[in-house]
């Protein structure tokens, strides 16, 4: 997300850069300012993180909105000090706002009493029942936006441990690099609707490349 895409409010520390880093990397606790650097840091601590919350959370566990702070807290908590909170400053992708930072804490509560209690555990026997369920989470969540940095990473971590529940491996998302990027923007959009059929295609077929690669 560019600079340019975001409201800063230059108080908080979450809305503020390394000094250095050429308004390109967040302020962070290890003082690093190459972005470059920064994504291998935060891919090894969100690897890390998959391995320790695939043993911690069983097929039987509901989620709730702690939980997501938890994991976030868990996976950015040695890069961001504003780690596992909810976001102070609004932002926005291409000119899409998404949700205003003060209404996240009631946005979140509201998101764990409508679709984290009906969706999870997600046991589903079904192949599209567990799609569908996955997709209204992910894009339920992800038009929250609720924390400063790494949503969509998070959002496809949790997807995840959905499917773990359902009995799925966990999933590959390779396939959403590149010019399906934008594809996957778009079903986040429709989702405003309550659309969340281009969603579920995308997961659909996320699944299926999954369940091929895994038997080869």
């Amino acid at each position: 997300m560019k600079r340019s895409d975001r409201d800063y409010t230059s108080e908080l520390t979450e809305g503020q850069f390394e000094p250095g880093s050429q308004g390109r990397v967040l302020r962070n606790l290890l003082g690093n300012k190459r972005k470059k650097e920064m994504g291998a840091v935060e891919s090894t601590e969100l690897l890390r993180t998959t391995e320790k919350l695939i043993r911690l959370y069983d097929g039987n566990h509901r989620f709730n909105a702690e939980d997501l702070c938890s994991m976030h807290k868990e996976w950015l908590g040695r890069i961001y000090e504003w780690a596992g909170n909810y976001r102070k400053v609004n932002l926005s992708k291409g000119g899409f706002p998404f949700a205003a930072a003060h209404l996240i804490p009631k946005l979140m509560e509201q998101f764990e009493k409508e679709y984290l209690v009906v969706y999870t555990p997600c046991r589903m026997t079904g192949r599209n029942e567990m799609i569908h369920a996955i997709a209204v989470v992910h894009v339920e969540l992800l038009l929250i936006h609720p924390f400063r940095e790494g949503n969509g990473r998070l959002a496809r971590l949790f997807a995840s441990l959905m499917a773990l529940q359902a009995g799925s491996p966990l999933l590959d998302f390779r396939m959403l690099r590149g010019k399906r990027r934008q594809e996957y923007f778009m079903a986040i959009r429709c989702g405003l609707d309550r659309n969340y059929g281009p969603m579920e295609k995308i997961f659909g077929e996320v699944i299926e490349r999954t369940l091929r690669l895994r038997s080869v």
